[in-house]
C-alpha cells in the first residue's frame, strides 16, 4: 500500500511496438531503503499511432502514462523519469501544434517533475 505523503517516481518507455510505464516508491524493508513497485502498465501502439512523428507520440505517451494510474497521481508529488528529450521539454515548449497544445494543457493538472 503507498504512503500518500512520499513522492512517487514513474519511469517511462516508449518503442515503435509499444508502451511501458512502472510506478514506483520509496519504502523500509528490514531498515534498508529502496523503490517498491506501486504498479506496472502497458499497452501496444494502435495502426493510427503508428503514422505519428516521434514527438508527439512520445507526448501521447505521456499523457496515457499519467492518466492510467490517475488514483495515485492526483494530487501526489512524483516525479517522471525517461530517456526522451522531447519530453522532458514538453512543459517548456512553445508549441505549434494544436494537439501537442492540448496535451501540454493536460499535463499541466499533475504535480510531477521531469527528468
Amino acid at each position: 500500500m503507498p504512503d500518500w505523503k512520499l513522492p512517487f517516481k514513474m519511469y517511462i518507455y516508449a518503442c515503435g511496438e509499444g508502451l511501458g510505464a512502472a510506478l514506483y516508491q520509496a519504502q523500509i524493508v528490514n531498515e534498508n531503503p529502496h523503490e517498491g513497485p506501486i504498479c506496472f502498465i502497458s499497452r501496444q501502439i494502435r495502426p493510427t499511432e503508428a503514422r505519428y512523428v516521434a514527438s508527439q507520440m512520445e507526448y501521447l505517451f505521456l499523457i496515457w502514462a499519467l492518466e492510467k494510474p490517475y488514483y495515485y497521481l492526483d494530487g501526489s508529488v512524483f516525479e517522471v523519469i525517461t530517456d526522451c528529450n522531447t519530453v522532458k521539454s514538453l512543459l517548456n515548449m512553445n508549441t505549434p501544434n494544436r494537439n501537442m497544445l492540448r496535451w501540454q494543457i493536460a499535463i499541466q493538472k499533475y504535480r510531477g517533475n521531469m527528468r
